[in-house]
């Protein structure tokens, strides 16, 4: 057996006390088996806009905090989906969001690059959402065999994208999803759960979902609700609207046992691929 976790966090612009932040929880689980923890998407620096995004953009596998991350990971022995992090591109004026696998040694497993770029119009504080102004879009599928099974990674706007896990199931299926997010006040209260069950339901997999919560320092409102969905589209826990973590048992049996029963994968007659 081993654990599931999801880290919920109020981020700042300040990535020393987020990455604090994310040491003293971790520091206060209890580690007795394999466990996986997800953080949010920008768990080291929100709340400064795209800008305060691309001030902290790390070379890939260098920089302050992905060492920070290693460390974590190697003295807690933990498994981190390290949320998504801004890492330089070949355009001084442009990042990847990407999200971190490491392992419990503190080693780089696997890297994943938000695809979808959230510019949208919503109706809260911020208003409108231009991802894409600062971030390059990534072109990859990730799917890692670990000892969670096979994890799939994708970032927040990603969830909404029902193909996406389509072309992952396909290199899976997926045992785990991890979802990373700061999904907003207003779609996370319309959408947020919605959408989660429904991943977990049609890929027959567990969703780790860390979300951001709260106001943050340039207003913008994030919904929270991180929580993590069972194969059958259960709820298993869930955290409201403050920081905190929440955790549960990854059951792999439980996750053949509903494939045997409704082989779903076996009978769709649609495949999706990323263009």
């Amino acid at each position: 057996m081993s654990n599931l976790v999801a880290l919920q966090m109020t981020s700042s612009p300040n990535v020393t006390d987020n990455l604090q932040a994310v040491n003293t929880a971790l520091a206060n689980l209890t580690v007795n088996e394999p466990t996986l923890v997800v953080l949010p998407e920008c768990f080291a620096c929100f709340g400064g806009g795209d800008k305060g995004q691309l001030a902290i953009a790390e070379t890939f596998g260098e920089g302050p905090i992905q060492l920070a991350l290693y460390a974590m990971a190697k003295r807690y022995g933990v498994w981190l989906v390290a949320g998504s992090m801004p890492i330089r591109t070949e355009q001084a004026d442009k990042f990847t969001a990407t999200c971190l696998l490491i392992n419990d040694c503190g080693e780089m497993v696997n890297d994943y690059q938000k695809i979808h770029l959230f510019d949208v119009q919503v109706g809260d504080n911020t208003g409108r959402y231009l991802e894409s102004r600062y971030t390059e879009p990534g072109n990859k599928l990730v799917v890692q065999d670990t000892p969670f099974g096979k994890l799939g990674l994708a970032v927040c706007y990603d969830l909404r994208f029902a193909g996406l896990f389509q072309a992952m199931s396909q290199l899976g299926p997926l045992d785990v999803l991890a979802l990373p997010a700061a999904f907003t006040y207003k779609t996370g209260l319309a959408h947020w759960h919605a959408l989660l069950g429904t991943r977990a339901i049609e890929n027959q997999c567990y969703v780790v979902a860390a979300n951001q919560t709260g106001e943050h320092a340039n207003k913008r409102q994030t919904y929270g609700h991180s929580c993590i969905m069972s194969p059958w589209g259960e709820n298993l826990c869930e955290i409201t609207n403050q920081p905190g973590v929440i955790q549960t048992r990854l059951d792999l049996s439980l996750v053949a046992q509903i494939r045997r029963d409704m082989p779903v994968n076996h009978h769709n007659k649609f495949r999706s691929y990323l263009v």
